[in-house]
């Protein structure tokens, strides 16, 4: 079993007595009987008792919901009992309980009206089948099962595009052309310029018991955020352009790394990502601000080579 019983709790409307009785002597008045030492400490030390073992268990809590035994007196003679239960198994986390399953039972049993039923017997039983029950159920669950999975993979892949159409995505054998730049210029600040971005989407399954997180990354300049004004199509206007487009893979990469640096929870993987994401998106949009700020906007031809450099260089690394 991969799994240990780490508490009990008795949620029960009225958790006061588990059976109601009738006695073996006529006129067969009802009596209440309770579990000895209660229904939560006498269930979690039978768990203790029928559970092995086992290497790296899960600690799970039972949240008993009903527990009862009602005997009726059937003809003169004889007498009907029903045993009814209902166990929640919930998986205890850091944060708190996460509900797994419910598991109802009924059982129902005659005997004569003047000899008791060996309720001991009887409650050993139930315990026993809603204990198997979530074994079965856990072993089935292991390997798909979203609450259970022990750990997170990521897989990123780059997005491409084929045909190209109204964007462009990232690639080193796909640079800027002036004939991407689809937009009209705007003021009179700048011969020309591009708003780059990245993002992602994402896809997630578990495979044998590790939630696997498929990351499509998309670097991305749509052409219609790329303008440039009539008569300053050269070739070190464009090269600046495309350095903010490299900024932006830049960004994207270290996005990525520091993902895979993490140890990511599976209950929660995608507020890791969405957290990690938005602090890499603001890295990008720093390091674009700094590098229009430093270049003068690409008319400073010397802080302009500076960061042609550091750019090829953490190009190298991300790449």
């Amino acid at each position: 079993m991969g799994f240990y019983i780490a508490g009990v709790v008795d949620d029960r409307r009225d958790n006061n007595v588990v059976a109601s009785l009738l006695s073996t002597t006529p006129p067969y008045n009802k009596y209440q009987v309770d579990v000895k030492d209660g229904a939560a400490r006498a269930l979690k030390r039978f768990a203790g008792y029928a559970i092995q073992s086992a290497q790296n268990p899960r600690p799970v809590n039972i949240r008993i919901k009903k527990l009862s035994i009602v005997e009726e007196l059937k003809g003169n003679d004889e007498v009907r009992g029903k045993l009814e239960i209902e166990f929640v198994f919930e998986l205890e986390k850091d944060f708190g309980m996460v509900r797994l399953a419910s598991y109802p039972a009924t059982t129902t049993y005659t005997r004569s009206a003047l000899q008791q039923y060996d309720l001991g017997v009887l409650l050993s039983r139930a315990f026993a089948g809603g204990l198997t029950w979530f074994n079965n159920w856990i072993n089935r669950e292991a390997d798909t099962n979203i609450k259970l999975a022990r750990g997170v993979r990521l897989i990123f892949t780059d997005y491409t595009e084929q045909p190209e159409g109204d964007t462009v995505y990232y690639s080193p054998k796909r640079p800027l052309t002036w004939d991407d730049f689809k937009d009209k210029p705007y003021g009179d600040k700048y011969v020309a310029e591009v708003l780059p971005g990245f993002g992602y989407t994402e896809q997630a399954g578990v495979v044998k018991g590790v939630v696997e997180v498929r990351i499509s990354m998309r670097v991305f300049l749509p052409k219609s955020a790329a303008w440039v004004k009539s008569g300053s199509r050269n070739d070190y206007a464009l090269s600046h352009e495309q350095r903010h487009f490299d900024i932006a893979k830049i960004a994207a990469r270290h996005f990525q790394q520091a993902l895979l640096a993490m140890k990511i929870p599976a209950d929660n993987y995608d507020g890791y990502i969405n957290v990690q994401y938005l602090d890499s998106y603001r890295e990008m949009n720093r390091l674009q601000e700094e590098y229009d700020h430093e270049t003068s906007h690409g008319m400073n031809v010397a802080a302009q080579k500076r960061w042609n450099a550091m750019i090829d260089k953490d190009l190298k690394e991300v790449l």
